[in-house]
């Protein structure tokens, strides 16, 4: 399952068209009638959908080709770009440009398809939204290991690109690799099909650069082993390393349990949830074991040694195919789970599940309640420029403001796909003064990025955190 969250708290989702018949319908009656599939020639179900998130609704879409192990992206106004895929689909790209009504199902409101848009095939691919507003597609689908690479844009502009179980910084503009960083610890794979996960750290003000964070993944040929059913126990370690250090080297933590095929998304407070995945096996067809049920927060201001703690756990398997992304009031949607060839809803050990489920981080227990803060202002879609002293108006209960315990945070939305969340970054915003300007209402000021390299133009939920527990979010644009 491939999921994108819109300005508009609309969810995009879709799966290959190959799979099998869907159990949603397409509207109208319409039909996708495809010759050269061996599979579903005529297939009048629907293989993408539009969730609103606000009323829990969802529209079917129409998709033409076989988005299949694709990419993608949102563009500086919000439209989702999505490229690739699996055969008819591999050069394709998409175009779904966001409605405001779930209701509305005119053609502008749908995916529109550029054939041979791209100029070679795509498959397994990772999008990076660039400073400019512009995509970079990167992937080699051909070396096992080395797909959906993790990819993260640098503050000074290049990319840190990490595939198998090593990383090069790089200069797309002169297609050079500026640096090349140590071998992970163990020299393991951590990319697709030996899935590990990885985020950019919260980039925080005056902080010595950025940070990598890659946990999970399969040991060496485990991905063999996996095809002749001999799952191997999933890797249990994290490493964590400064782009811009010196002499950068792989700090090592581990993990409560090893993990294949998780998800890991960046909470508003900064902190890191890993959910989904497998305890042994790959991703693949068939090549996963041993459920991980229950998801991980990891603290990365704690001291190493206290940063992770167990959450409970979930009954609903999520492993190859599944995905989770954070919504604008702080829950995860998490949904999809396929490890089988073609949809197999009975008669198996892990069935197919399209079904979709929040997860709710302790922060939005209501026993927090009392430190909650409410954003009063800018209002949503506000348009913001780079390097602009931006005032934020806030309420907090009365009597329970601490005011060296609060912060701004700024979260894009994310593309995710086979555990990996392309996009994903939160900024921590610069601080100044903190005064009351009524009954229980607040204003901070903060300074927004200083350019596209620590926020490439677009929209972000900003989030006010207050003693660890984060408002709901505020979709504004950047650019």
């Amino acid at each position: 399952m491939h999921m994108q969250l819109l300005h508009t708290d609309h969810v995009i989702m879709f799966d290959r068209t190959d799979f099998g018949l869907s159990n949603i319908s397409l509207p109208n009656g319409n039909c996708i009638k495809n010759p050269r599939s061996k599979i579903l020639p005529v297939d009048c179900t629907a293989h993408s959908v539009d969730y609103d998130v606000v009323s829990n609704s969802i529209r079917p879409l129409t998709v033409l080709t076989d988005v299949w192990c694709s990419s993608g992206a949102v563009t500086p106004d919000g439209t989702l770009v999505q490229t690739g895929g699996f055969d008819s689909g591999d050069r394709v790209v998409r175009l779904y440009k966001p409605c405001r009504s779930s209701s509305n199902t005119t053609t502008a409101c749908d995916w529109q398809e550029v054939g041979r848009g791209l100029t070679v095939r795509r498959w397994y691919a990772t999008n990076h939204i660039l400073p400019d507003g512009r995509q970079i597609v990167t992937n080699d689908a051909k070396i096992e290991n080395n797909l959906y690479p993790f990819v993260f844009l640098n503050g000074d502009g290049n990319l840190f690109i990490f595939a198998n179980n090593r990383a090069i910084l790089f200069n797309y503009f002169t297609g050079s690799v500026i640096r090349t960083y140590p071998t992970i610890p163990g020299g393991d794979p951590r990319s697709y099909p030996s899935t590990g996960s990885a985020v950019l750290l919260p980039l925080k003000p005056n902080a010595a650069g950025a940070e990598v964070l890659l946990c999970g993944g399969a040991p060496k040929g485990a991905f063999i082993r996996a095809n002749n059913h001999d799952f191997v126990p999933a890797l249990d370690t994290c490493g964590r390393i400064r782009i811009d250090d010196p002499n950068p080297q792989w700090v090592m933590e581990t993990m409560p349990a090893g993990r294949v095929m998780g998800d890991m998304v960046l909470l508003p407070n900064g902190d890191v949830l890993i959910v989904n995945g497998a305890g042994s096996g790959t991703a693949g067809w068939e090549f996963g074991a041993d459920p991980a049920l229950s998801p991980v927060i990891y603290r990365p201001d704690n001291p190493i040694g206290s940063r992770f703690a167990t959450q409970n756990p979930s009954s609903t398997p999520r492993m190859y195919h599944s995905t989770a992304i954070l919504l604008r009031d702080g829950r995860v949607l998490v949904g999809g789970s396929n490890p089988h060839k073609f949809y197999n809803f009975t008669g198996v050990l892990y069935p197919t599940d399209l079904t979709l489920e929040s997860f709710s981080p302790s922060y939005l227990d209501p026993k927090f309640g009392y430190l909650k803060p409410r954003v009063v202002s800018p209002g949503p879609q506000t348009k913001i420029g780079y390097g602009q002293k931006l005032p934020i108006r806030f309420t907090i209960p009365p009597g329970r403001l601490n005011s060296t315990s609060v912060m701004v945070t700024m979260v894009a939305p994310s593309f995710t796909t086979h555990s990996f969340s392309m996009n994903q970054r939160l900024l921590v915003l610069t601080r100044a003064d903190l005064k009351p300007v009524g009954k229980s209402t607040y204003q901070i000021r903060v300074d927004t990025p200083g350019s596209g390299n620590l926020a490439p133009p677009g929209y972000y939920m900003l989030f006010v955190v207050h003693q660890d527990i984060p408002s709901e979010g505020v979709w504004i644009q950047i650019g």
